[in-house]
C-alpha cells in the first residue's frame, strides 16, 4: 500500500475477530512504531501484548479496578468491563516512559509515545490488518497500571486492539481543509 494511501484513508476498524497479526506482521507493527518522531532519542515507549487467556486476566484486572474505585459496581457493569479485552484477538498496551532530560519535556516524550501508537494504526491498515485505538477510564486507573507493572514514570497511552475486520471498512470522511488551516500573517 502507498504511504499516502494509509495516511489519507486509515479508519477505526472497531469489530475485531480472529485471527490477529501473524508474527511478520506484528514486527512491522513495532518497526513502524520504533520509527516515531524522537527528539533526544530517548525512546519513551514500550509495548505489552495481550492475546488468549491474557485477555480474560485483562479483563478480571478491569473488573477490580472498577471494584476499587466503585464498591457498588452492578453485575453489569463488571460484566462490561471483563469483556473489554475481548473485543479483538490481541491487544498492545502502548506505555510512555517519561525519563527526566534538560531538552526533552515530559509533553514531548508523551507525544512520542503517541505517534508510535499512530504508526502502529497506520502498518496495521497498511497491511490490511483492522486495529482500533482506545483510552477510557482504563487507561488512567493506577490499579490497573499497578497490575500491568508500570512504573511511576510510565503511562498507559493507548490500548491497540487488532484483528480482522469484521465487516467491511467505512470510508474515511473528506474534511474541509479551512476548517483547521489559516495563514499567520503576523
Amino acid at each position: 500500500m502507498e504511504a499516502l494511501d494509509a495516511l489519507l484513508n486509515r479508519v477505526s476498524v472497531p469489530r475485531l475477530v480472529d485471527p490477529a497479526p501473524d508474527a511478520a506482521q506484528r514486527e512491522l507493527l513495532f518497526r513502524a512504531a520504533l520509527r516515531a518522531p524522537d527528539h533526544g532519542q530517548l525512546r519513551p515507549w514500550r509495548f505489552l501484548t495481550i492475546e488468549g487467556e491474557a485477555r480474560e486476566r485483562m479483563g478480571e484486572l478491569f473488573a477490580e479496578a472498577l471494584q476499587v474505585k466503585d464498591s457498588q459496581a452492578t453485575p453489569e457493569a463488571l460484566s462490561k468491563a471483563r469483556g473489554m479485552p475481548l473485543r479483538a484477538p490481541l491487544l498492545v498496551v502502548v506505555i510512555a516512559r517519561v525519563q527526566a532530560h534538560p531538552k526533552v519535556p515530559e509533553s514531548e516524550q508523551v507525544i512520542a509515545a503517541g505517534c508510535a501508537a499512530h504508526g502502529m494504526l497506520l502498518a496495521a491498515h497498511a497491511q490490511g490488518i483492522g486495529a482500533v485505538w482506545r483510552t477510557g477510564d482504563m487507561a488512567y486507573d493506577a490499579h490497573v497500571g499497578k497490575g500491568l507493572g508500570l512504573a511511576a514514570d510510565e503511562q498507559i497511552i493507548a490500548y491497540l486492539y487488532l484483528g480482522t475486520a469484521e465487516r467491511e471498512l467505512r470510508r474515511a470522511p473528506e474534511l474541509a481543509l479551512e476548517d483547521f488551516v489559516s495563514p499567520w500573517n503576523g
